[in-house]
């Protein structure tokens, strides 16, 4: 039986809890309206052609460039480069500093718990050109040492990449701390983080960090998929990494996609509306819907930080004793949508390497599902999986062949 028959088999349950924002998620109704003129009222033209229909598609993308340029405190919008997705932003970062430094090489460090789109890049920028690509190992929780941290910083170092904030535990990186360390040690070095999942949920301003690039994802703050950003500090070098006909943006050419990047900016507006209220209410349903996991679910894990270094929306938890992809079947049954394990490994069954790095034993990074909450749920929503959730894993356990050790 397939799992579409399954689903139809056991029937329509009383209520629906969509957690599996980390992957993506629903696109408001406002996002949605933004969007529809672009495809057949107005600015449906090539932005880079001077005509009418041209001139309002440029003038919608160069708005969005403003917004964005003002969320995050650069200096102008033309430092914030518009891609079709946050890995493609991140690949931007890495290989077109790797393609514009290739003479030069030098080392590109990273973490350990790096998104794959940051660790592939390097490690082919590696593979062409020869730069060495050291992966900085972190703590239990996710955490960089910033002794460690300075160990591996020097003369040579070209560029470091480090999350804001982890996509899969949640983790809240001192990114300030840490690019003060590296351009103490060396000014020259760039430093790159990827912030799709601090973006709309962490105040942050590129100068107060200290950084030169910075990535951004319209899909995770309910903005359509399709939408990535690259922050380009001036006079930072980079080349691009695709070839074709130029167009508004030098870096990455072809048609930018007019109509999401209407959607992404309504996004970014909804975002930053009452944004302390937004992250507040964020807050109290992740501790919700962790204390009652905790308190009613023997056998569990967290994984990442709890508190206030932990993403306001995050909640990344091991069951003990049973297999991540049956809870994510067990708990879709039951109206809950979660994911196993990394968004990026889930469909081939391989272990977290997040999860691996902070010390997790195979089955226990197996046994992990990713929660994230929005600004979209609510109260019921939390009690509602709660009253679940118990239950579906106690009934797991009981027909898994992942038992206990007895001492």
């Amino acid at each position: 039986m397939s799992i579409r028959d399954l689903l139809k088999a056991h029937g329509k349950p009383p209520r629906e809890v969509y957690f599996d924002l980390e992957n993506s998620g629903l696109v408001p109704p406002e996002v949605v309206d933004a969007m529809l003129p672009y495809f057949n009222r107005i600015g449906y033209g090539h932005p880079s052609i001077t005509h009418k229909v041209g001139w309002e598609a440029y003038e919608i993308l160069y708005e969005t460039k403003e917004l964005v340029s003002k969320t995050i405190g650069a200096s102008s919008p033309e430092e914030i480069v518009i891609t079709h997705s946050g890995t493609e932003a991140n690949n931007l970062a890495i290989m077109g500093f790797a393609l514009a430094n290739r003479t030069k090489k030098g080392k590109i460090i990273v973490s350990a718990i790096e998104h794959l789109s940051v660790i592939f890049p390097a490690e082919t920028a590696s593979e062409l050109f020869g730069f060495e690509v050291l992966r900085i190992p972190v703590d239990t929780e996710g955490f960089i040492d910033p002794e460690i941290f300075q160990a591996y910083i020097d003369k040579d170092t070209s560029l470091v990449s480090i999350q804001m904030v982890n996509h899969e535990i949640g983790t809240i990186q001192n990114i300030k701390e840490l690019a003060e360390i590296a351009k103490d040690t060396n000014p020259n070095v760039i430093f790159h983080t990827d912030a799709a999942d601090a973006y709309g949920r962490i105040k942050f301003r590129v100068d107060d960090l200290g950084v030169d690039l910075l990535t951004i994802s319209s899909h995770k703050i309910h903005g359509p998929r399709g939408v990535g950003i690259l922050y380009v500090r001036e006079g930072v070098k980079l080349s691009p990494i695709l070839r074709g006909q130029l167009s508004v943006e030098k870096l990455w050419p072809g048609v930018e996609n007019i109509p999401l990047i209407a959607g992404f900016k309504k996004a970014v507006e909804l975002a930053f509306t009452n944004f302390d209220a937004n992250v507040s209410k964020m807050m109290i349903l992740r501790d919700m819907l962790l204390r009652g996991i905790l308190d009613n679910v023997p056998d569990v894990l967290v994984n990442g930080p709890i508190g206030e270094k932990r993403a306001p929306d995050n909640i990344n938890v091991s069951f003990l004793y049973v297999e991540g992809e049956a809870i994510t079947i067990e708990f879709s049954l039951r109206g809950i949508y979660v994911s196993s394990g990394s968004a990026c490994t889930s469909r081939i069954l391989e272990p977290s390497h997040v999860l691996l790095a902070i010390g997790r034993k195979h089955e226990e990074a197996h046994g992990s599902i990713l929660f994230k909450v929005s600004r979209y749920h609510n109260r019921e929503d939390i009690a509602y999986a709660l009253s679940q959730i118990p239950e579906a894993i106690d009934r797991l356990r009981k027909i898994s062949s992942l038992k206990p050790r007895k001492i």
